[in-house]
C-alpha cells in the first residue's frame, strides 16, 4: 500500500458518535459552537491535535477530532476503538 492509499483509506474510515455533542470552531469548549450532532451520526476524522482536556462518555482526554473546516469535536465522544491518536495530527 502506498503512502496516498494510506491516506484514502484513514479518510474514509468513520467512527460513531456515542453521545450527543456540540461541535467546535476549535480545540476547546470555549470555542464558537458551530452545529451538534447526536449520538449513533458517523464521522470521518480528517486529523486530530490536542486542545482543552474534556471527560465524555468515552474517558478523559485532550484530543480534539477535526470532522471538517472549522469543525471540532472532543475524542471523548467519538468510539474510534482507541485512547491515541486514529488518524494524521493537525
Amino acid at each position: 500500500m502506498t503512502a496516498g492509499q494510506a491516506v484514502e483509506a484513514l479518510a474514509a474510515r468513520t467512527y460513531p458518535i456515542a453521545a450527543d455533542v456540540n461541535v467546535r470552531s476549535g480545540p476547546g469548549t470555549s470555542y464558537d459552537k458551530v452545529g451538534r450532532l447526536r449520538a449513533g451520526t458517523r464521522v470521518s476524522i480528517a486529523c486530530q491535535k490536542p486542545g482543552e482536556t474534556v471527560t465524555g462518555p468515552t474517558g478523559t482526554s485532550k484530543l480534539w477530532d477535526r470532522i471538517g473546516s472549522g469543525r471540532y469535536i472532543s475524542d471523548t465522544y467519538v468510539r474510534t476503538g482507541s485512547d491515541g491518536y486514529v488518524a494524521p495530527r493537525c
